[in-house]
């Protein structure tokens, strides 16, 4: 608890600061938005899209299972329940959010997959407030087959919604594409992630900056560069210059995204982020390991030693204790106000002829959320 009220007094400070500049700078502006969303949630365009896609969800699974019987599909239809409903629907609100404002008035299956699949392979205790799929009496890995179901379930509503008689797409191979690489992308930084750091071989020495930017690199592409890039196809806009702007300021985004995470993971509040963080104890290569590698001295590198990876309560505290000797939390808020003038420098020089608005939503969505 001393935690927590240590961490909000600090950020607390951080904003006041900000709010209290002479200009009324767009930081600001952003800041207040966000806070202003934080406590009344009707004001936010994600909250009513959010209501509307839960409403239509029963419908989606009624088109996936109504045309087969028998056990597998009710095993599927089950699978979809427990795992795809539930979370904020960050990545599948900001499909419907960028696509409303990308074409003018007139005119979460993936992300689940890769949860159930990512939940296996950290053998993490909860997600969403509920044990994991593969965690239910007599799952165990029989949840990786589930995982595929939810993944081919992308694709035959991809081609239900986009090839059939009367709703022919022009962009349905773009989404095809879309969804192909970036699955190939994040199987290549979940086989990098479980080789730089497999359960019960801690290598410190494997740990560095360059490693972990090359996780992030491809894990980034998935949390922030598909949605919106799926909102272009799907609005007509396919242009090489638009689609490499985009990219420019979505794998940003995406990189703090990630750090973010890593550090909600042991410093977020878990009734806020519906999620028991783990990393200390899964041995993986994080943001806050990395930072503290850089900074510890001979006495505290020893210390990560005889503790990281390791599943005793004790001696996660240890590890936080240590993070917290070393004012990590301070460092990250350092990064979140550099990150955040770095991403809005992108969007003023990278987002026309996109509207910036869209990238300026999911920097109020990302940036303070969880104050």
């Amino acid at each position: 608890q001393q935690s927590r009220e240590w961490q909000v007094t600090l950020r607390a400070g951080v904003i006041s600061k900000i709010l209290t500049e002479q200009e009324p700078t767009s930081r600001n502006r952003a800041l207040c938005s966000s806070l202003r969303m934080n406590g009344d949630q009707k004001s936010d365009v994600y909250a009513q899209e959010k209501q509307d896609f839960i409403q239509h969800f029963p419908q989606i699974i009624r088109v996936l299972t109504e045309d087969e019987t028998g056990d597998a599909i009710a095993r599927l239809k089950e699978v979809l329940e427990y795992n795809a409903i539930g979370g904020k629907y960050h990545r599948d609100l900001t499909v419907l959010v960028a696509f409303r404002e990308l074409v003018e008035p007139r005119k979460q299956d993936a992300d689940t997959f890769f949860l159930v699949a990512d939940d296996i392979m950290d053998s993490s205790l909860s997600r969403r407030g509920q044990i994991w799929w593969y965690q239910k009496p007599g799952m165990g890995l029989d949840a990786i087959n589930d995982a595929m179901l939810l993944e081919a379930c992308i694709y035959h509503l991809l081609k239900l919604y986009s090839t059939s008689p009367g709703l022919e797409q022009p962009y349905y191979l773009d989404l095809i594409e879309l969804f192909l690489q970036s699955s190939y992308q994040t199987e290549i930084e979940q086989t990098l992630d479980l080789i730089t750091a497999p359960q019960g071989n801690v290598d410190l020495g494997r740990f560095t900056e360059k490693r972990y930017k090359s996780i992030v690199k491809y894990k980034a592409a998935f949390y922030s560069y598909l949605p919106v890039v799926a909102a272009m196809y799907m609005a007509g806009i396919d242009g090489e210059k638009e689609h490499a702007n985009g990219k420019k300021i979505l794998l940003e985004m995406g990189e703090f995204f990630q750090i973010q995470d890593d550090y909600l993971d042991l410093f977020g509040d878990p009734s806020v982020t519906s999620k028991v963080g783990t990393d200390i104890q899964d041995n993986k290569c994080s943001w806050l390991v990395v930072q503290c590698l850089q900074q510890a001295t001979p006495e505290q590198y020893q210390i990560l030693k005889e503790n990281y990876g390791q599943k005793e309560a004790k001696k996660v505290v240890q590890v936080k204790a240590l993070y917290e000797e070393l004012d990590l939390p301070a460092v990250f808020l350092q990064y979140e106000e550099d990150s955040y003038s770095h991403i809005m420098g992108l969007i003023e020089q990278y987002a026309a002829p996109l509207t910036p608005a869209i990238f300026r939503g999911l920097v109020r969505k990302i940036f303070f959320f969880f104050f």
